[in-house]
């Protein structure tokens, strides 16, 4: 048997796409030789992962999972909502998430974590897939909570499995007290998160950089005024920004006449301790992320026509 490098295998990787166990397979059975591996690849279709790279993913599935006191969330990305229906799609994301709940947080230390009992990373795990399925595809972001006390909520909005959906939210909840009553409180918050957006948990949480826009177009508004009532008009503004855009002054879905600050309060009765909201997430699926058009061919024959 040739002596196959690190080195070696990272190449053939990064001319196909393919995982590191079919890499080093491939270069085993070729003798080392770079080009005979991609031929071998090809041969079982394993270096197709790299051709469709470029295509956009912006279907898929978001992944949650929650061990109590840990949650993590995680997208996983498809071309088409077709392959997010994919029970090995699905079970890749739902495993995704499993994984991420022992990691940092960061996608690069989810991509780089194996697979329980297995030699495999998730990243080379999601090459397979691609090569398998014929998309493309891509682990695109992660997140995880974690509290020392208290319950880490999820909910998932448009449901295609267990933990998996269209919309994804981590609420953690901190406290010492009843875990049965948090976990009903911070699911609720959690639906209240998926419908509304919110820009962050508070006022200090919002970036400066998005107040100050939102102060700009304020004073754009009301441009020509006295500075006084300029000063005036703006503060009021960015109180409105605040309840409409920050969780905990938002008006609760379930009922609109309290605030979530309000909701929190009220719970500590049943709770039986003080209850802190120490923070979110929210995945929309393919949030940011600019689709391609659909090809017009009527217009296109019409436009040929008349050329």
């Amino acid at each position: 048997m040739s002596n196959i490098t690190a080195a070696m295998v990272k190449e053939l990787r990064e001319k196909t796409g393919a995982g590191m166990m079919d890499c080093k397979s491939a270069l085993n059975e070729s003798g080392g030789d770079i080009e005979a591996a991609v031929d071998w690849l090809r041969k079982k279709g394993l270096s197709k992962a790299a051709k469709k790279a470029g295509r956009v993913a912006a279907e898929g599935l978001v992944a949650v999972e929650s061990s109590g006191k840990t949650a993590a969330i995680v997208e996983v990305n498809s071309e088409t909502d077709f392959v997010a229906r994919n029970d090995s799609f699905q079970a890749f994301a739902r495993e995704a998430a499993k994984i991420a709940l022992n990691g940092d947080g960061t996608l690069a230390n989810l991509e780089a974590a194996h697979f329980p009992g297995e030699s495999v990373t998730v990243k080379d795990r999601l090459q397979e897939l691609i090569a398998t399925i014929g998309e493309n595809m891509n682990l695109r972001r992660v997140n995880r909570l974690h509290v020392d006390n208290g319950f880490i909520a999820t909910y998932v909005h448009n449901a295609a499995g267990e933990g998996l959906g269209k919309i994804g939210v981590l609420v953690a909840l901190e406290s010492t007290g009843e875990v049965s009553q948090l976990e009903t409180l911070g699911r609720q918050i959690a639906m209240h998160v998926a419908a509304t957006s919110p820009a962050g948990l508070d006022a200090a949480s919002i970036p400066a950089e998005v107040l100050e826009r939102e102060k700009a177009i304020l004073r754009d508004k009301n441009a020509g005024k006295p500075e006084n009532v300029l000063e005036k008009i703006v503060e009021s503004g960015m109180k409105s920004y605040f309840k409409e855009n920050t969780l905990v002054e938002q008006p609760f879905i379930h009922d609109p006449s309290k605030t979530i600050n309000q909701v929190l309060k009220e719970a500590e009765g049943k709770v039986g301790a003080p209850v802190a909201l120490k923070g979110f997430v929210r995945y929309g699926l393919g949030d940011g992320i600019e689709k391609e058009e659909a090809p017009d061919f009527a217009a296109e024959v019409a436009a040929a026509a008349k050329g």
